[in-house]
């Protein structure tokens, strides 16, 4: 493989095409303000290198990024790439990854807004990512280990599965389905509203109003904090081991809970069974 070592690029389509190249500690920026250096390009191998211009990586077919940085200048980074592995790097341009399959992330720094827009097929894990509309329309998502903050995560996502995560967002997992969530927290507002097929496992559940009008949804021994009107509307079978609270008209199944403030049933359609295992509760 051809080696590009310590170089600065700043013209339109600096390396357009190219295929089988290794690329170490150079600069993509300059005056010329070109983008798209690497579009089109195949088996490139990117070391320690830094990113201030639009586009690199659009188009791509086997790709390796380690170590390097790309700025808030560097917009929509990677589209429609596939085969891709981002290793110990900075993505902080806006929309840094979209329409994308098959891409690994490791010990990765993200600031991005809409980060992550129809990706099929991605595993990130030990990252950290500030990003609002969070992987919305994504699938088949592997997630361990992932710190996030931001707002309308997840949304539209389907057969994905997250552990060990801790996630800070508001309106996390609307419309989702098939998703199971294992020994994590999520904090946020109006968690899972809408969802199909969720299941929470071993999970910490923090904030207003989570977990209504949902099918098929399931609690395995979690943890809910400061949530009040939950289940609203909802198909679930959940066990719940700290206090709730208030639950407000559950659809359909059962809801296990050590303690509840409030139950709240003024909807003769509602049907689903609230089992207060310390017997007392507040009607």
């Amino acid at each position: 493989m051809k080696t590009i070592v310590n170089e600065t690029f700043d013209r339109e389509r600096a390396l357009y095409g190219s295929q089988g190249i290794v690329i170490k500690n150079c600069s993509f920026d300059g005056p010329a303000d070109g983008e798209s250096a690497l579009k089109e390009s195949g088996n490139i191998q990117v070391r320690d290198c830094f990113f201030n211009l639009r586009y690199p990586f659009w188009h791509d077919r086997g790709l390796k990024i380690a170590g390097s940085r790309m700025t808030e200048l560097c917009r929509a980074a990677l589209w429609y790439s596939e085969d891709v592995e981002i290793t110990d790097s900075q993505l902080h341009g806006i929309k840094a990854l979209r329409e994308c399959s098959c891409v690994e992330m490791r010990g990765c720094d993200v600031v991005s807004p809409e980060f992550g827009w129809f990706v099929r097929g991605i595993g990130m894990k030990d990252c950290k990512v500030e990003s609002e509309y969070f992987m919305m329309g994504s699938d088949h998502l592997r997630f361990d280990h992932v710190s996030m903050k931001g707002k309308y995560s997840f949304q539209y996502i389907e057969d994905s599965v997250f552990e060990n995560c801790d996630f800070d967002t508001k309106d996390a997992f609307w419309h989702a389905k098939n998703v199971v969530v294992r020994n994590s927290t999520v904090k946020g507002e109006y968690l899972a509203w809408y969802c199909e097929n969720v299941t929470f496992e071993n999970c910490r559940i923090i904030g207003t109003q989570p977990l209504c009008y949902c099918k098929n949804l399931k609690l395995v021994s979690c943890e809910m904090i400061d949530t009040d009107l939950a289940f609203e509307k909802s198909e679930v079978e959940a066990t719940v081991t700290t206090r709730v609270m208030s639950i407000k008209n559950p659809l359909s199944g059962h809801i296990y809970v050590p303690y509840v403030d409030e139950i709240i049933r003024n909807d003769e359609t509602c049907h689903g069974e609230i089992i207060v295992e310390a017997g007392c509760c507040c009607a």
